[in-house]
Order: structure tokens, then sequence, then C-alpha cells
């Protein structure tokens, strides 16, 4: 199930997508969630001067929500420009729109938002995967996008 064939638009040539299957995906999002731990200590390192050093108190509101846009930015920039986070690029697989384009920022945040609801039912919008007939998580779907292999070596 790493790498199947499902009813997707054809390329030219009349061969069908190849998607990615669960475990690469998977894989892929470790990979990413690694590096999202360390751009987020970074961005908590920047900070702490601001709060003399000292650690952030529950009544400080805004930090978690400076972790939540540091997250944001670090996935929306990957996805809209090249269409793959380092874990993406490492695992060959590209996000794109359903058409097979790029997606647009909008499409980021509907997608970013729609993908902590999925984690958020005990990963229940990510594992939909094992039972959706074109192999598409509640994120995919939601923010109309769907991953595929990146066959080529060419990135635009």
């Amino acid at each position: 199930m790493l790498g199947s064939t499902k009813n997707t638009p054809e390329e030219p040539g009349n061969a069908p997508i190849s998607k990615p299957g669960f475990l690469r995906r998977l894989a892929a999002i470790l990979y990413d969630l690694l590096l999202l731990i360390a751009v987020l200590f970074v961005a908590t390192a920047l900070l702490l001067p601001l709060n003399a050093g000292e650690a952030f108190t529950a009544q400080q509101f805004f930090f978690p929500l400076y972790l939540l846009l540091v997250s944001f930015l670090f996935y929306a920039w990957f996805w809209t420009h090249g269409g793959q986070t380092l874990g993406l690029r490492a695992w060959k697989i590209k996000l794109l729109t359903l058409e097979g384009k790029p997606i647009s920022w909008k499409q980021a945040l509907l997608r970013f938002m729609a993908a902590i609801l999925s984690w958020g039912f005990c990963g229940l919008g990510f594992l939909w995967i094992l039972v959706d007939e074109n192999q598409r998580s509640w994120h995919d779907r939601l923010s109309k996008t769907e991953l595929f292999f990146d066959d080529h070596d060419t990135h635009p």
C-alpha cells in the first residue's frame, strides 16, 4: 500500500497518476514533525528575551498562538513554494490541487486548520486514507488538495 494507483485525472500518455500510500505519508509527517520541533525551539529562543528569559506561563495566551502561526508559516511556505516540505521531498511526494496545480495560501490555511481537526480526533482524519477510495484524508478533502508521487527530479 506504499504506492498504489487510484482514480485520478490521467497524465499525458494515459498512465494513471500514482499516489503515496499510508506508510509513506506517515514517514513524511514524522520527518516534518522533527523539523517543525527544531523550528519551534528556534522561534521560542527568539521570543525568550522579550519575556526576560523566563518560561512562558498559561496566562500568556499569545505564546501558543505565536507557535501556531510559526507552524502554519512553516508548512504553508513549503506547500505554496514547490508543493513539498522537506519530509515530502525526502519521500518523493508532492502536494497539489485536484487539478495538479500548486496550492494557494488560502488552500494552505484551510489544509492546515483541517489537519489540526484531523489529528484532533485521535488521528481519525488521517486514518481516513485507509478507507477512502482515493486515499484522501479529511484535510485533503476539505482543502481540495491531494498528494502525488513526485517521480521527476525537476521541481518548478
